[in-house]
C-alpha cells in the first residue's frame, strides 16, 4: 500500500514540474486565493501524477485505458453530481490495485484537483466527511460537442440494441416485519433467512438428484480480507458485507454491480468483519469497525443515519444487526471489565432506545450471582453473533457468552452465588422497550471456555404428544437445550456425544453437573476434557428443517488438556489450554449430524479429517450445504449423510451459504475469507492445515445449467 506522498508544501516544487505537461484543458483551470486551497490542488496534482495519470492521461484528458476527469469527457456523467458522491466513488474503487488504500487527506486532494480543472472553486481545503455544498460544475454549453480527447463515442454508426438490463429496483417495497417473519421462498431476508433464525429454505430445484451437476453461475471478488458474512437477497439483489466496512448490492442473477458503500473509520481503528447485515423497511443497516450503527438507502447504499451505539472503549462488533417491530438491536463483545452490550435504535431515525448490560452489576437482576466480585472487576457476556426473533411471542432472542475471569468465580464464597448471570445465557427482550421478559442460563459457572452465545433457532416440535414452540440453542459441549419460546421454561437437552464433563443435567431445571474431578485450576495439576474451547460446537450456525424436527449441526471432535500456567493463564484459574486427540480417535475431527429434536437421538453422522469451518443450509430439495477448512464447499443428503458433490474454492469458506431464486431459476451463494476463529484450523492435531497464503475474499454464486 502506498502511503501519504508528502505535505502540501513539500510538494508544491513536484507539482509545478507536473503542471507543465498539463495543458490543452478544454475547461479553464479555476483559481483559488482560498487559504490552502492552491496548496491542496498541488498536493493532489501530484498524486493524480503518481497514482491514477498511467491509466486517466497526464493532463486528465484520458488515456489507453481510461476516460478523461475533466470537460465533455466527465461532465456529461459527472455535472451536477456532490462532490462527495466523486469522493466516495474513487475512495472505494481507486486505483484499482488498492483500491481505497490511500489516505483520505489524498483522496481529497484529487478530488480538489478534479473540481477545479473543471472549472470550479470550492473556497476551501476539502476534507473527507466535510463537503456539503460542493458539487461539479454543469457540463458549458459550447463543450457539449466538443472532442473528448481519447475516449468518447463516435457518432459515425448508430450502436446496435445490447440486451435490456433489468432494473432490480424498480418495482421496490419496504420490507416488512410480516416479510422478515415469513419470507416468500425465493428471498433470504435476514442473517439464517428468516426471524426464526432455522437456516432452512422451501426451495427445492436444486434436490439430491441434480446438485452434482452446479456450476459456477457467477462470481464476484470482494474487498481483500477477513469475511464471515451470510449474504441477503430480495427479489433478485443481493446485497453482501466486504472487508474494511464495505456494503455492496449484486445483481443476484448476473453479478452486476447494483451500488457499493465505503464506510471511512477512524484511522487505526481495527477492522472486522461482520456476520449479518439487516434489511427493514426501504433500508439496509450495517455495524461498523468503530460501533457505529449505519442506515442505508436500500435501493442506492447512499447513508440515511449513522450513530456510534456506546463510547465505552474496549468494544467490538463480530456479530450483526437484527431487526423487528422497528427496531435495530445490535450485540457488542469485549474481554475488558463490564461486560458485553446489547443496544437498540429505532429504524426510521437512529434514536437511541436502550442498552442492555450483559454482565449483571449489583443491585440488578442478578448482580448477586457474581461471588461478591465488585462490579467493576466483573468481565464476559460478549455478544459475538446476531440474535433471532420470536414473532408469535414478540421477543428478540440474544446469546450471550462466557467469561474468560473464570478465577474469582470458581470456588463458592459462603452466602454467595456463583452463577454470573447473563453468562451463557438466553436472553428474551420486548424489542422496543428493552424489557427482559425471560432468560434462561444453559451453563452456569462456566470453567471451560464453552459458550453458549450461539444461534438461537425458533421451530415447533413435539412435546409430550403436543405441539410446542420451543428455541434450540447449544453450546461448544455439543449439548443442544430447548426451552419454551413463551416463557423460557427447560424442556430437554440432547447431547451429541463429543463432551465427557457434564455428568447430570436435571430433567426440571436443566441445570447441568461438571464431573468435580475435572474443574480446572493451577492447583488440580493437568485436567482432561473434552471438547477443547476452540473445537466442539462452535460458530457455525446449525440448520433446522420444520417439516422433519431435524437440526443438523457441524462440530470439532477436540479435545483439550488444561494445564497449569506459570502467569495468569488463558483462564484466571490459572491453566492454559492444549488441544488433545480424543481417546481412540480416528484422526477425522470434522462432525456433522442429523439429530432429531423430537426424539434425542442422533439418526446419523459423517466425519472427515478437516474440519467443517461453515454454517449449515439446508433445503426442500433434502440437500445440505456447508463448508471445510480445505477450501471445499460441499453438498450432501439430509437423509443419509452421504456426500453427494463438492467444489474447490480460493479461500476458507467460514461464513453460512444462502439460497435464493429469481425468475424461477434457484441459485446457492457462499463467500470466502477466512477471518472467524475457526477458519485458522486446527493444526496441532491436523499438522498438514494451510491457510491461503493471500487472503482474498470471493462471492460465488452456483446454479444448475440452464
Amino acid at each position: 500500500m502506498r502511503g501519504r506522498i508528502g505535505s502540501y508544501r513539500s510538494i508544491l516544487l513536484r507539482a509545478g514540474a507536473v503542471a507543465g505537461l498539463l495543458g490543452g484543458a478544454t475547461i479553464a483551470v479555476a483559481q483559488s486565493s482560498a487559504p490552502g486551497v492552491a496548496e491542496q490542488v498541488a498536493f493532489g496534482r501530484a498524486a493524480y501524477a503518481e497514482h491514477c495519470s498511467v491509466c486517466h492521461g497526464e493532463a486528465l484528458a484520458g488515456g489507453q485505458f481510461a476516460p478523461g476527469l475533466k470537460g465533455p469527457a466527465f461532465l456529461p456523467k459527472w455535472g451536477n453530481a456532490p462532490l462527495s458522491d466523486l469522493f466516495d466513488y474513487i475512495h472505494r474503487s481507486m486505483p484499482p490495485a488498492n483500491a481505497g488504500g490511500l489516505p483520505d487527506d489524498t483522496y481529497a486532494a484529487i478530488a480538489a484537483l478534479i473540481l477545479s480543472e473543471n472549472g470550479a472553486e470550492p473556497g476551501r481545503v476539502i476534507k473527507a466527511g466535510e463537503m456539503s455544498g460542493l458539487t461539479l460544475p454543469p457540463m458549458p454549453r459550447a463543450a457539449e460537442n466538443a472532442n473528448a480527447g481519447v475516449g468518447g463515442l463516435s457518432k459515425r454508426y448508430p450502436l446496435p440494441p445490447g440486451p435490456q438490463v433489468p432494473d432490480r429496483f424498480a418495482n421496490y417495497t419496504p420490507v416488512t416485519e410480516a416479510m422478515l417473519s415469513n419470507p416468500a421462498p425465493e428471498n433470504w431476508l435476514t442473517w439464517r433467512r428468516g426471524h426464526n433464525g432455522q437456516g432452512y429454505s422451501p426451495l427445492n430445484q436444486i434436490d439430491t438428484g441434480n446438485v452434482s451437476n452446479l456450476h459456477v453461475a457467477w462470481a464476484q471478488a470482494l474487498p481483500p480480507g477477513a469475511n464471515m458474512n451470510e449474504p441477503l437477497v430480495r427479489d433478485g439483489v443481493l446485497y453482501v458485507f466486504g472487508y474494511g466496512d464495505s456494503v455492496l448490492a449484486f445483481d443476484a442473477v448476473s453479478g452486476r454491480s447494483l451500488w457499493t458503500y465505503q464506510r471511512r473509520v477512524p484511522q487505526g481503528t481495527p477492522l472486522s468483519s461482520k456476520k449479518t447485515l439487516a434489511l427493514y423497511g426501504d433500508k439496509v443497516f450495517t455495524a461498523t469497525s468503530d460501533n457505529h450503527m449505519v442506515a442505508l438507502d436500500a435501493r442506492t447504499g447512499r447513508p440515511v443515519w449513522d450513530v456510534k451505539l456506546t463510547e465505552k472503549p474496549g468494544m467490538r462488533i463480530p456479530g450483526g444487526p437484527l431487526a423487528a417491530d422497528g427496531v435495530i438491536m445490535q450485540g457488542l463483545a469485549t474481554q475488558a471489565a463490564g461486560g458485553g452490550l446489547i443496544v437498540a435504535v429505532d429504524a426510521e431515525t437512529g434514536e437511541h432506545l436502550w442498552t442492555f448490560e450483559t454482565v449483571a452489576k449489583p443491585g440488578q437482576l442478578g448482580g448477586d450471582t457474581w461471588n461478591g466480585l465488585a462490579g467493576d472487576q466483573r468481565k464476559g457476556g460478549s455478544v459475538w453473533t446476531s440474535g433471532t426473533y420470536d414473532a408469535a411471542s414478540g421477543l428478540a432472542l440474544w446469546g450471550v457468552a462466557q467469561t474468560y475471569d473464570t478465577g474469582p468465580l470458581r470456588d463458592l464464597k459462603p452466602g454467595e452465588n456463583n452463577d454470573a448471570l447473563f453468562t451463557n445465557a438466553t436472553l428474551a427482550f420486548e424489542p422496543r422497550s428493552g424489557k427482559l421478559r425471560w432468560y434462561f442460563q444453559h451453563m452456569k459457572n462456566d470453567q471451560y471456555d464453552l459458550d453458549w452465545v450461539f444461534d438461537r433457532v425458533v421451530g415447533t416440535i413435539n412435546v409430550d404428544g403436543r405441539p410446542r414452540r420451543v428455541v434450540i440453542t447449544g453450546g461448544k459441549e455439543g449439548l443442544f437445550d430447548a426451552v419454551d419460546a413463551e416463557t423460557g421454561k427447560y424442556i430437554k437437552t440432547v447431547d451429541m456425544g463429543i463432551q465427557d464433563f457434564i455428568i447430570a443435567i436435571d430433567s426440571v431445571t436443566g441445570d447441568k453437573t461438571p464431573d468435580p474431578a475435572k474443574v480446572p485450576g493451577r492447583d488440580k495439576g493437568t485436567v482432561f476434557v473434552c471438547p477443547h474451547g476452540g473445537g466442539g460446537r462452535n460458530w457455525t450456525p446449525t440448520s433446522f428443517n420444520p417439516n422433519s424436527h431435524h437440526l443438523f449441526v457441524n462440530a470439532r471432535d477436540v479435545c483439550m488438556d488444561m494445564v497449569a500456567a506459570q502467569g495468569p493463564g488463558f483462564l484466571t484459574t490459572g491453566v492454559n489450554i492444549q488441544y488433545a486427540p480424543p481417546p481412540n480417535g480416528d484422526g477425522n475431527y470434522g462432525v456433522l449430524q442429523a439429530i432429531d429434536m423430537e426424539s434425542g437421538k442422533v439418526l446419523w453422522e459423517t466425519r472427515r479429517r478437516q474440519t467443517f469451518d461453515m454454517g449449515i443450509l439446508t433445503t426442500a430439495g433434502g440437500v445440505l450445504f456447508t463448508g471445510g477448512m480445505d477450501r471445499q464447499f460441499l453438498a450432501y443428503d439430509q437423509a443419509t449423510g452421504k456426500e453427494l458433490w463438492r467444489t474447490g474454492v480460493s479461500g476458507v469458506p467460514n461464513a453460512s451459504p444462502i439460497t435464493y431464486s429469481v425468475d424461477g431459476k434457484q441459485y446457492v451463494a457462499m463467500v470466502t475469507g477466512h477471518g472467524n476463529p475457526l477458519a485458522f484450523g486446527i493444526p496441532d492435531v491436523i499438522p498438514e492445515t494451510q491457510l491461503p497464503p493471500v487472503n482474498s475474499s470471493t462471492l460465488y454464486v452456483f446454479a444448475l445449467p440452464d
